[in-house]
């Protein structure tokens, strides 16, 4: 079901500090600040040959990377993605196995444009999963 991996999602106290690190001391091509209210974050994406690494950053006083960031205050890996052909079969497939869908298991459209689920993490030893239709 589950394709290649989308991106690594980090959770950063600071995203100009975090983008510098990732541009300048690593070299990496990183894109301009994104802001998706809609999930209440700012995105920065560092483009690999391979994957992306999506920076995040609390949007708003309500975002839920606020909460991961009071919990984890320097930050942290906050979800994998995985990237799925078709959303609603896959959240069927994964629903039908007795994996939880957060929120109302309708899915909204993500940083990237294209629809995402999220994943309990109990459900997937301790991590976040994000799924995303390309």
């Amino acid at each position: 079901m589950i394709g290649r991996l989308n991106h690594v999602a980090i959770a950063v106290p600071d995203l100009e500090a975090a983008t510098a690190v990732y541009r300048d001391t690593l070299g990496a091509n990183v894109s301009a600040p994104q802001p998706v209210p809609e999930h209440g974050v700012t995105v920065v994406f560092v483009n690999l040959p391979n994957t992306k690494i999506e920076l995040l950053h609390p949007l708003g006083e309500n975002s839920p990377i606020a909460g991961f960031l009071a919990k984890n205050a320097s930050g942290g890996i906050h979800h994998i993605c995985y990237e799925v052909e078709d959303i609603l079969a896959a959240r069927d497939q994964l629903v039908n196995t007795g994996a939880r869908v957060l929120g109302d298991g309708n899915p909204r459209i993500g940083a990237h444009g294209k629809p995402v689920l999220f994943l309990h993490p109990k459900d997937f030893c301790g991590t976040l999963v994000e799924i995303e239709q390309i």
